[in-house]
């Protein structure tokens, strides 16, 4: 990502063993401000690790600057650029406003954006509501309050929507791209493609025993997603056109022994075939999709 920017995040060459098993290997990427770099890959796969590594909390191989702070050297003081939302939130029994004000007196910051971020973030009418009352997607959000609370450049979050649903995970993503738009540096693991393609500029890819890889959402898509088959059944004297058609025009097609046009395609073009069938002017009569998994 070209950036006049420097970047919040600079990560050279990070590597990490447990025993034998190696996790991360020679890491290397920049997260700069206004920008959201998502961590994909399987369970296993290190995202946790490499954000644990980013906090200070592991040692690693390598080095990894926040701010321009180096995190094994100066810790505390590249904490305090980040704001970290875990995929599992514990909060102790209290009511919301409570608890926002509890966090404020343990970063040693003042309360006066306590109001603003309830606000900010849907919380208002649920202030004085016991956090063990609140809905699961309400303390997602808090936890994004709790979070924000020092107004760091830097957001970190690990699976951040993986225990709410889809309107709750709408919802949360749309809070996220706002805070981007402000200029904050977002870094989060996720392993939904529309979460990434939402919210991401680009996407880390993370597999163990193979180098990271730097990819665009766009090439995330191609490879990550399934391809589909295209079952298409046109009129037998119009199947050779539609063969030709789409050949021509540099898909996977061909015909197969049912007597219909099967055309090979990744998920996020499925409708262009048939788009360009039209163009032919070539009818289809019916379709059907079939997944075909390519990468997990």
């Amino acid at each position: 990502m070209e950036s006049i920017s420097n970047p919040q995040i600079n990560v050279t060459k990070v590597s990490k063993a447990y025993k034998k098993l190696l996790v991360l290997q020679d890491v290397s990427f920049d997260a700069y401000p206004g920008e959201a770099l998502a961590l994909w890959g399987a369970n296993g796969a290190g995202k946790t690790t490499l954000l644990k590594a980013i906090l200070g909390l592991i040692d690693v191989k390598g080095q990894i600057l926040v701010d321009g702070c180096d995190v094994r050297r100066q810790g505390k003081l590249a904490r305090s650029y980040i704001g970290y939302v875990p995929q599992e939130f514990v909060f102790y029994d209290m009511r919301a406003n409570e608890t926002m004000e509890f966090y404020a007196r343990l970063k040693r910051i003042g309360e006066a954006r306590i109001p603003l971020l309830l606000e900010q973030l849907g919380l208002a009418g649920h202030a004085e509501k016991a956090v063990s009352a609140l809905s699961g997607g309400l303390r997602q959000r808090l936890a994004l309050a709790v979070a924000l609370l020092a107004d760091p450049p830097i957001l970190v979050l690990d699976e951040p929507m993986a225990n709410l649903d889809t309107r709750l995970r709408r919802e949360y993503l749309g809070l996220l791209l706002g805070l981007r738009k402000q200029g904050k540096t977002i870094l989060f693991a996720s392993h939904r493609f529309e979460e990434v393609s939402y919210l991401a500029n680009r996407a880390l890819v993370l597999e163990i025993g193979q180098p990271a890889q730097m990819l665009s959402i766009a090439a995330l898509r191609e490879r990550c997603l399934p391809e589909l088959e295209l079952i298409l059944w046109v009129a037998d004297d119009n199947r050779p056109a539609a063969l030709s058609c789409l050949l021509s025009e540099g898909f996977d097609a061909h015909m197969n022994g049912r007597g219909t046009v099967v055309v090979r395609v990744p998920e996020g073009r499925k409708m262009q075939p048939l788009q360009r069938l039209q163009a032919c002017q070539i009818p289809v009569l019916d379709f059907d999709l079939e997944e075909v998994q390519i990468w997990n």
